[in-house]
């Protein structure tokens, strides 16, 4: 029953953003230039898409969500700056532009409140609910420790994507057109799967430190409370 509750959770977190910010405007795309519009126009249309899901997800939840505004904002400058290159091997340092300006902001956010990595976070290491929302919120607030893994978290991912932004295009002078699709398609997955792995592992031993804490300083009330009981009971009168 709990392993078929967290597949619901992975679906109902995961499902809209791949159906809404990768399934449909790859679909989408794909028909608008079958049928002979041109690319820029193409790109801006897609945007639709998470744009959608955007006013779906306040609409249930009352706020905004955090990663589908940046995918909004990724195809949006990807068509935005389509309209200055006119050759492939353009159309591929545009990519590795995007991910570089991707990498940049995480990399702002730590002058933030909160850096990106936390809200990603809140996405896609929660069930969604408002309580598991707050429970996330409280943890900011709460650990010290965990305020420390988020930003640590947030410069990993933030030179990843620079190191694979400055990789994509350096490739792009070495490898000819053919084979830089196939990599360009392929490249974003390895990064991706290594932080994730990374992300999860860092996650793991966070939260193994804190419940080490919590027993520790549990163990330490009870010591205490266990002490004042012996202090209390050894000054009554006989």
């Amino acid at each position: 029953m709990a392993e078929s509750g967290r597949r619901g959770s992975v679906l109902r977190t995961w499902g809209p953003t791949m159906l809404f910010g990768v399934l449909l405007p790859w679909i989408t795309y794909g028909m608008l230039t079958d049928h002979g519009i041109d690319e820029v126009p193409a790109l801006l249309l897609i945007s639709c898409w998470p744009l959608v899901e955007l006013a779906i997800y306040f609409a249930m939840h009352r706020r905004v969500d955090e990663f589908g505004v940046m995918i909004l904002i990724t195809l949006l400058l990807g068509a935005v700056s389509a309209l200055a290159f006119n050759s492939a091997k353009l159309l591929f340092l545009k990519d590795s532009a995007l991910t570089g300006l991707l990498g940049l902001a995480f990399l702002v956010s730590l002058t933030l409140k909160r850096p990106l990595i936390f809200y990603f976070g809140r996405k896609f290491g929660t069930d969604g609910t408002p309580e598991g929302v707050a429970d996330w919120n409280a943890m900011w607030h709460k650990y010290p420790g965990f305020r420390t893994a988020q930003r640590r978290l947030t410069i990993v991912w933030g030179v990843a994507f620079l190191v694979e932004a400055g990789v994509k295009a350096g490739l792009v002078y070495v490898l000819d057109t053919e084979t830089m699709v196939g990599v360009s398609n392929v490249l974003p997955f390895v990064f991706l799967a290594g932080l994730m792995v990374y992300t999860i592992r860092a996650g793991k031993k966070g939260r193994a430190r804190r419940e080490a804490a919590e027993a520790a300083a549990a163990e330490a009330a009870a010591a205490e409370a266990a002490a004042a009981e012996a202090e209390t009971a050894a000054q009554a009168p006989a």
